[in-house]
């Protein structure tokens, strides 16, 4: 296996790409510290205000990535990734900028979103430019290796981005985050491709009518075929059923628990990181667990027992840490709670697989991405809402307990009854 990744470690052009997804993935989550901490600066506390700040991230997928892969195929795909990188780091550089010398809010907000929405060009450039980079044989191994890579980094970015943006400030943690899509730009630009396509600016125009339209048709089309073969099968229902309460839990905590975090350890950022850290490493060793020994136990057994014990665990975790606010604690319940919500996705998942045939999968998939955004966005605002009016902790324990209830009586139905 080494010998295979060193295969692909010699050709020069997949290096570049490696190294420069690193620095990207990195930057990524050194952005999201530096939004926390934009926020937790000019409205300290605010749910709501985190929301506002995440959404711009989110809404990007509705609109781009239906129409960006149609500009994508049509274009240099090494150009676009460096240009989506520049762009993104003029984006990014413009946005403390805009803070201490304009004071314009709105301004940051639309620099976000326009940061956003350029990289989801960047995205299926990235895929689809890595198979012209290795051996077909190659292809499973080079994946592997950027995904494998770009998740340690983006996991390490939560933590030192936490760091950076406490020790030096939110304006220089948006500085050294443009300096990371820079350098992963001028990284992609070394590369030496041979491509047909070009750059036209017309194409702007008049390909983006054309893509508007066809994406338009078809993505009503097999978004409708996705939800229907969905909603055809008790287990892909059951399936959909379970992703949409897991990403409505997660949009419910998201900015609720990163405000609680704030208030009950005092920080802005640091913390933070650390903790997205040991939740991301638990996450990551209980898919590995998972993976090992899942095949043996009842797929639907294992989301009950995940969602049930990560919510029971979660209301002793958050309760705990209110009377007793220590770091260490809070950093090993992380990793914990981790652990335990692992399975839930990969049992989905495998769930979905076993269930349905290969030549619906694009359809299902695509259909649930679009379930568990729109479940995850709405109940974050809801969430953040309530917690303005009540409290973090309030909001937090409430949801522990009504996930509680559902992953015991709703999730404990079996998928045929």
């Amino acid at each position: 296996m080494i010998q295979g990744y060193l295969k692909i470690l010699r050709r020069k052009n997949f290096v570049f790409l490696w190294i420069s997804q690193i620095i990207a993935q990195f930057g990524d989550r050194l952005t999201q510290m530096a939004l926390i901490g934009l926020v937790y600066k000019l409205n300290p506390g605010s749910s709501l205000g985190l929301a506002k700040m995440f959404s711009l991230a989110i809404i990007p997928v509705f609109l781009i990535s239906p129409i960006s892969g149609v500009y994508v195929d049509r274009w240099d795909k090494r150009k676009t990734m460096y240009a989506s990188d520049f762009l993104r780091s003029l984006c990014i550089f413009l946005v403390p900028i805009a803070v201490s010398k304009f004071h314009s809010i709105p301004l940051v907000y639309f620099l976000i979103f326009l940061s956003f929405c350029v990289g989801r060009f960047f995205i299926p450039a990235k895929m689809a430019v890595i198979p012209s980079l290795v051996e077909k044989e190659s292809f499973f191994m080079a994946n592997s290796l950027v995904s494998v890579t770009a998740t340690i980094a983006a996991v390490l970015g939560f933590g030192f981005g936490g760091m950076i943006v406490e020790k030096w400030g939110v304006e220089q943690a948006f500085f050294i985050n443009a300096i990371t899509f820079l350098v992963s730009g001028i990284l992609i630009s070394m590369m030496r491709m041979q491509e047909k396509a070009k750059f036209d600016p017309k194409d702007i125009l008049e390909l983006g009518k054309d893509a508007i339209v066809k994406v338009k048709n078809s993505f009503i089309f097999e978004v409708r075929e996705g939800l229907k073969y969905i909603f055809s099968s008790k287990e892909t229902r059951y399936a959909a059923k379970v992703q949409f309460i897991l990403f409505a839990l997660i949009g419910s905590l998201y900015t609720v628990f990163i405000v609680f975090i704030q208030q009950t350890l005092s920080t802005g950022t640091f913390a933070l990181g650390w903790l997205a850290v040991g939740s991301g490493a638990g996450l990551f060793i209980g898919s590995l667990f998972y993976g090992r020994i899942g095949s043996n136990i009842s797929i639907q057994k294992t989301i009950n027992l995940s969602l049930f014990s990560s919510s029971l665990y979660l209301i002793t975790f958050v309760s705990l840490l209110k009377f007793y606010p220590y770091k260490l604690f809070a950093f090993i319940s992380c990793f914990i709670l981790g652990l335990i919500a692992s399975p839930v996705v990969i049992a989905v998942n495998t769930l979905i697989h076993n269930e349905s045939e290969n030549k619906f999968w694009g359809r299902i998939f695509s259909s649930l991405e679009i379930i568990i955004h729109i479940a995850f966005i709405i109940f974050m605002f809801i969430a953040s809402y309530l917690a303005e009016k009540f409290s973090p902790f309030t909001i937090i324990i409430a949801v522990g307990i009504i996930t509680m209830i559902l992953s015991y009586i709703f999730l404990r139905e079996k998928p045929d009854a």
